[in-house]
């Protein structure tokens, strides 16, 4: 465990840019994907698995955060934060030599695991050196970072796409992880003390186990059984039976990963469940947001990627501006409020885009997307790490992102099931109301690539595109209320005065 310890601001920017440089080469390594997702399923099929390409590596990415987070007690930030980098190049590497699904898949489920310690270990290094009052400007840094990279992968991924292949929107990320390894190395010297301790891995396997079978639920009900089956109601039985076993071994556990106090924490139930609602909303709405852009407005990769700046651009300003008032003010608990309600705002803006919408109004959208999210995600972890003690930063921090990320995965497997599923209703709806001969009536038809289905005769192209864009409605719609609940969350919260020394 880190040793308590006085860093200067130059001191602090030297770590912080260490720990940009690794947050952005896996921010845009996981982001640049979603650009390129329709020409990747396009090329090795399975549109019904696309929603698992996204979502294994989120899985992998939640299960494994609060587990770096107790193996940095045990073994050193840096260490593991370099080994998470290491990681996460290998399997980068690996998903972009992948010839079907399955090996994309498992590829991208590996590289979850080295971006579950990327993502978490910054915050908590930061909790480290870093006393709580300041750390509102920093973590607008770690904002922007977000922001930056959020905006870089589309637009990376969809020049790739255009230029080269989409496996190079994999291998973009090694180079990257490289620099980023020799520059932490430089640059990051943190002292150490090794904690006696053992990682509880009972604790950990049930909670992967729940998470995994929930997705499994979500992302295979509908289409692969129905909802009323044994096998709907099997998962669902077993994400409760492995979600009470991971209570228990919590308990029983002499360190346990998400100890049970932080859970009579009010401060930390309320941050996670307000991230877990946020990730659910976020990840699963702008995940389908390039298939819409791409198939719809038949934009080019690159374009679509383009059209994530202006909610890129809120996010930047928003995060530095939120960041530098907490630190002047002390008071943080309006900005999380504030931008939950705005990121409902964005989504049902988004909810009523139209095939022939003006991409104005895209871009409008998105920033206030842009804005809500710039205001609360980074204060949400701010909270949660002045609330707990400090022996308990790591498991706090990591528990705050764990959550977050778990409402991310299981956004993007809900969401997609969402889609497919409505795609499928709307496709065999219109087809059957234009007295088109589409394969099934439309349901279960295969899209293909946003180029081939611009080829497609004007008739059933017209079919294909409002469908999609009546099934994109109901996703960004059902978005809403999450974020709504996400904002009476964060409301709940008690303002607690910021801690100005260690």
């Amino acid at each position: 465990m880190l040793q308590a310890q006085r860093f200067t601001h130059k001191q602090v920017l030297e770590v912080l840019a260490g720990l940009m440089l690794g947050m952005l080469t896996s921010m845009i390594a996981m982001s640049v994907v979603g650009t390129a997702l329709p020409t990747i399923v396009g090329t090795l099929g399975g549109q019904e698995q696309l929603a698992w390409v996204a979502s294994a590596s989120l899985l992998t990415m939640t299960a494994s955060t609060p587990l770096w987070g107790k193996l940095s007690d045990l073994h050193g930030r840096k260490l593991m934060f370099q080994l998470s980098l290491a990681l996460f190049a290998l399997s980068s590497l690996a998903a972009g030599f992948s010839q079907d699904m399955g090996q994309l898949i498992a590829a991208r489920a590996v590289q979850g695991i080295g971006a579950g310690g990327l993502a978490a270990l910054p915050q908590i290094i930061l909790g480290d050196i870093v006393e709580p009052r300041e750390r509102g400007r920093y973590s607008g840094y770690i904002g922007a970072v977000f922001g930056v990279s959020t905006v870089a992968g589309p637009l990376l991924g969809g020049f790739i796409v255009d230029n080269l292949s989409w496996r190079w929107t994999f291998w973009v990320s090694v180079p990257l992880a490289l620099v980023a390894f020799a520059v932490i190395q430089k640059v990051l010297k943190l002292p150490f003390t090794r904690r006696e301790s053992k990682v509880d891995w009972w604790g950990a396997t049930f909670i992967t186990g729940a998470a995994t079978s929930v997705m499994l639920l979500l992302s295979l009900g509908g289409h692969e059984f129905a909802w009323n089956s044994p096998w709907t109601y099997g998962l669902g039985l077993l994400t409760v039976a492995l979600a009470g076993l991971a209570t228990l071994a919590e308990r029983r556990a002499a360190d346990p990963i998400l100890p049970p106090r932080l859970f009579a924490n009010r401060t930390f139930v309320l941050t996670s469940l307000s991230s877990l609602l946020v990730g659910a909303a976020m990840f699963g709405a702008l995940m389908f947001l390039p298939q819409y852009l791409q198939i719809v407005k038949g934009m080019s990769p690159t374009g679509s990627g383009l059209m994530t700046l202006p909610m890129v651009v809120g996010m930047l300003l928003s995060s530095i501006l939120v960041g530098g008032l907490v630190t002047r003010t002390g008071r943080w608990k309006a900005f999380p409020v504030a931008g939950m309600v705005l990121v409902a705002v964005g989504l049902f803006m988004l909810s009523r885009l139209e095939v022939d919408s003006s991409l104005v109004i895209v871009g409008v959208d998105v920033a206030v997307l842009g804005i809500g999210l710039g205001a609360s995600m980074q204060i949400l972890i701010l909270a949660a790490q002045n609330a707990v003690t400090r022996g308990d930063l790591a498991a706090g921090t990591s528990g705050v992102s764990f959550f977050r990320s778990l409402g991310g995965a299981v956004g993007v497997a809900a969401f997609g099931a969402i889609l497919t599923g409505r795609l499928s209703t709307e496709l065999a709806a219109l087809a059957k109301a234009a007295h088109l001969p589409l394969s099934g009536g439309g349901a279960g038809m295969t899209l293909g690539s946003p180029d081939a289905i611009r080829h497609l005769p004007a008739p059933v192209m017209d079919v294909i595109l409002e469908a999609f864009t009546r099934a994109i409605h109901t996703v960004f719609l059902v978005g809403v209320p999450i974020a709504v609940l996400a904002a009476l969350a964060a409301l709940a919260l008690k303002e607690l005065p910021l801690r100005s020394a260690k």
